[in-house]
């Protein structure tokens, strides 16, 4: 459990740290008040702060902790796993929240001890509301069959939706990058899942395979 804790706190701080220095990178790199600007200007620079600080990467930091810190401790799949899973994307989005905090304070020019005041308590609830479930989701995907299926789909399925329901930029041209990028990175990665999926199926189907 030590582990457990010391890779999501980690991961977290890591994945909270870099998308704090990456949105203030690019909203320095770029005059937002120009009309260019506004109607097509971008910068891959942007296209990455617009990816990392979406919802849906951050749902995505939560899962992959469960799934990673699970298969790591080669836990039998069950209620330990779970909690296993839920504990390691709780943790991390906690920990990703406080760095990504004190980075913004830090790049406003503020006192670093200003980062807790500035986080809307929201955010803190988020982390565990969401984060818990979220990891127990990546700890289901280290399984097989269906339920392992929906498992690695479930960040590809809810970031193709909300790059739809909610669409990235500030202008039509940082939309348009963005949504292309996560609709082939969400199509890849289900397509992906699918055919282990239904390969693991027609050699469970195969006379004299083990069950």
């Amino acid at each position: 459990m030590a582990r457990v804790v010391a890779s999501a706190l980690m991961a977290g701080a890591g994945f909270g740290a870099v998308t704090a220095l990456v949105n203030a990178f690019s909203f320095r790199s770029q005059d937002v008040e120009s009309r260019a600007a506004t109607v097509s200007g971008w910068s891959p620079v942007e296209i990455v702060s617009v990816l990392l600080d979406a919802g849906w990467a951050w749902a995505g930091l939560a899962v992959f902790m469960g799934w990673l810190v699970t298969r790591a401790e080669k836990s039998p799949f069950g209620v330990g796993a779970l909690v296993l899973g839920a504990t390691a994307g709780a943790l991390a989005l906690f920990a990703a929240t406080a760095a990504y905090g004190v980075v913004e304070a830090a790049q406003e020019g503020g006192p670093v001890s200003s980062w807790y005041p500035s986080e809307n308590a929201i955010w803190w609830i988020t982390s565990f509301v969401f984060g818990g479930p979220l990891g127990a989701v990546g700890a289901c995907a280290t399984r097989s069959g269906l339920i392992g299926l929906l498992g690695k789909t479930t960040v590809p399925v809810g970031a193709a939706v909300q790059m739809l329901v909610l669409p990235p930029g500030r202008n039509e041209v940082i939309t348009t990058i963005g949504q292309v990028i996560v609709w082939a990175a969400a199509a890849t990665a289900v397509g992906w899942a699918v055919v282990r999926f239904l390969a693991a199926g027609r050699r469970r189907a195969r006379p004299g395979s083990a069950a």
